[in-house]
């Protein structure tokens, strides 16, 4: 569905965000009641002022002496006064337990969305921008502080203050308690009505927005290449293009706050003008007294605040909703990639791997792997080669499951790789991809990752292992050197050690070399190379490479074309034979394949 034509889903969102928020009902619950607290308090103010203005015109009637008049003033002074002490301390304690109620209730939404985006599988993680998952997530718990706030500050104050004021008013005057209720309900009725006619700008401008900070983040993530390509200009110019369209809809969906304010002048002003007549002709009849008239317009116009605040509060909690829509469609996502209900934890004892006649194709594209058999054992090197897209890469995302087969199976140590639960099976193998994408933070901590538990002394081991030790010594901060987003500030052959640290901290029985060696230079690589050979032994390990002359000692070569093996071998064996092999060797001369 485009997100044009969506509906927001009101009854749903309100229902997510309940069960959120359930957890702290007791905390909603004790909110509620200093609410009503401090509205009675705010009422009782109101009457006071009656009772001094009656008890003064009584006193100017002479109907009451000096000493009578001051005396009760006196004792609404310290009512008074006591009440802004109560009003203050619940004002303190209302606002603490808000504060802690959101701050938990964020909380809980982040980990929950980010713990089940983390969770999705590999498929989804493509074809998803990072910038709109981003944007969603803060869009959401910004929603979530607005949802509770309207609540708190402007659902529960009105509310409370409607039924106080028309109950109290009712008692001096029914014209004007009924004229204030129906002014209410008008008020509160159109700020929903003109709520819900906004819904397809707002879910207009949200989109505009995903697709502006996808773009963003999708810029600086390859500022490099627009660099390196002269594209600042062509960049500058399509996201003009991105940014006048997320203006022009979020101007068409804040327009709708010129329907607000003439509707609330309207029911507003009609609404005073009853007020101000109903208990003005009844005062001339002198049916009220003049305390009881200031009392009915100051209880009508302290109404204003809350009910402004309301209908503007109205718009934000439809925005809210739509922002929560944006956020919890994600968990409507199913993870394609599931455990089993007996799924298990998985030991890798030997580390042979056996692919049984499987089949795989991605979503909507050609077959990637056709009734493939393979079997590696225990220790055993085994080289895949090909030219690009022949199903090498594909094949150790089918083994990590970062998909499943279509058809055939895959075993670790005879057992169906499905058996096993997914983080537990990618936890027992150690990888060197083909692109090292680090995290933000320090060379040490990068290393460290792939075995938080290790020693200082295992992971140094590991640097030098990698060839690092001599980039480390010529840095300021040794091994707390941050390395930069998605490691830039490291060189493609410095990233790609770092990685291979990583994978022999991992100390894994199965070792995946995805072009493991293809950044660093010849010299770096030759002494690697001989690394690698140490880090091999007693494992079983996969190779996948181009560079034709670092897999020649491997034990097993597959030639793999359009998903199939097609030879397989050692390489002395291979290039005396007629085939692929023998073919690439001799395009090789020495270095890559030529495509």
């Amino acid at each position: 569905m485009k997100k044009e034509e969506q509906k927001i889903n009101y009854r749903e969102n309100l229902a997510q965000y309940y069960n959120i928020a359930k957890k702290y009902k007791f905390m909603f619950i004790f909110i509620i009641i200093l609410v009503l607290i401090y509205e009675a308090i705010h009422m009782l103010e109101k009457y006071l002022f009656k009772l001094i203005l009656d008890n003064g015109g009584e006193y100017v009637a002479g109907e009451i002496t000096r000493e009578l008049f001051l005396g009760f003033l006196f004792i609404a002074a310290l009512i008074y006064i006591s009440a802004v002490i109560i009003k203050s301390a619940n004002h303190w304690i209302r606002i603490s337990l808000i504060n802690r109620l959101e701050s938990y209730m964020m909380f809980d939404l982040k980990n929950r969305f980010f713990n089940h985006i983390v969770s999705l599988d590999h498929n989804f993680h493509t074809t998803h921008k990072t910038g709109a998952l981003i944007s969603r997530m803060n869009r959401g718990s910004g929603a979530l502080e607005r949802t509770s706030d309207f609540i708190v500050f402007n659902v529960a104050p009105l509310v409370l203050q409607i039924i106080i004021v028309t109950w109290a008013i009712f008692i001096f005057d029914v014209a004007s308690a009924i004229t204030i209720l129906i002014c209410s309900i008008l008020f509160i009725a159109f700020g929903f009505m003109i709520a819900r006619i906004q819904e397809k700008a707002q879910i207009l401008a949200n989109s505009a927005q995903d697709t502006e900070k996808a773009n963003i983040s999708d810029v600086f993530t390859n500022i490099d290449s627009i660099k390196y390509f002269g594209k600042e200009k062509f960049i500058k110019g399509r996201f003009k293009n991105l940014s006048e369209d997320t203006r022009d809809k979020l101007i068409r969906l804040w327009d709708y706050h010129r329907l607000f304010t003439m509707g609330e002048s309207l029911i507003l002003g009609i609404g005073t003008f009853f007020i101000i007549y109903f208990p003005l002709m009844k005062f001339l009849d002198g049916g009220i007294s003049i305390g009881t008239l200031a009392f009915i317009y100051t209880s009508f116009t302290g109404l204003m605040g809350p009910l402004f605040g309301f209908v503007h509060g109205i718009r934000g909690f439809f925005i809210s909703l739509g922002d929560f829509q944006d956020l919890f469609d994600y968990e409507r996502v199913n993870n394609e990639i599931k455990d089993n209900a007996n799924s298990r934890k998985i030991n890798i004892l030997n580390g042979e791997i056996e692919f049984n006649n499987i089949s795989f194709k991605y979503r909507k594209g050609k077959s990637a792997i056709n009734g493939l058999n393979l079997e590696i054992n225990k220790n055993e090197k085994i080289a895949l080669v090909g030219r690009s897209g022949c199903g090498k890469t594909t094949l150790v995302k089918l083994l990590y499951r970062f998909f499943d087969v279509d058809s055939g199976e895959i075993k670790i140590d005879g057992i169906n790789i499905k058996d096993f639960q997914q983080e537990s099976l990618r936890s027992e193998l150690s990888i060197v991809p083909q692109e090292a994408i680090l995290f933000d933070d320090t060379i040490y901590n990068n290393i460290s990752f792939s075995n938080p538990s290790a020693s200082r002394e295992e992971i140094m081991r590991a640097i030098k292992f990698s060839q690092l030790d001599g980039l480390i010594k010529g840095l300021p901060k040794k091994e707390n050197t941050i390395v930069g987003e998605r490691g830039v500030k490291l060189s493609g052959g410095e990233r790609q050690r770092v990685s291979i640290a990583r994978a022999i901290l991992a100390n894994k029985k199965i070792l995946v070399l995805d072009e493991a060696t293809s950044a660093l230079d010849s010299e770096t690589e030759h002494q690697i190379q001989k690394d690698l050979e140490k880090l091999m032994e007693g494992r079983t390990s996969i190779i996948i490479a181009h560079r034709l002359s670092t897999i020649m000692k491997a034990d097993k070569i597959v030639v793999m074309d359009k998903g199939k093996i097609v030879q397989i071998g050692k390489h002395r064996d291979l290039i005396k034979r007629e085939g692929q092999y023998k073919r690439l060797w001799n395009l090789q001369k020495g270095g890559y394949i030529k495509e």
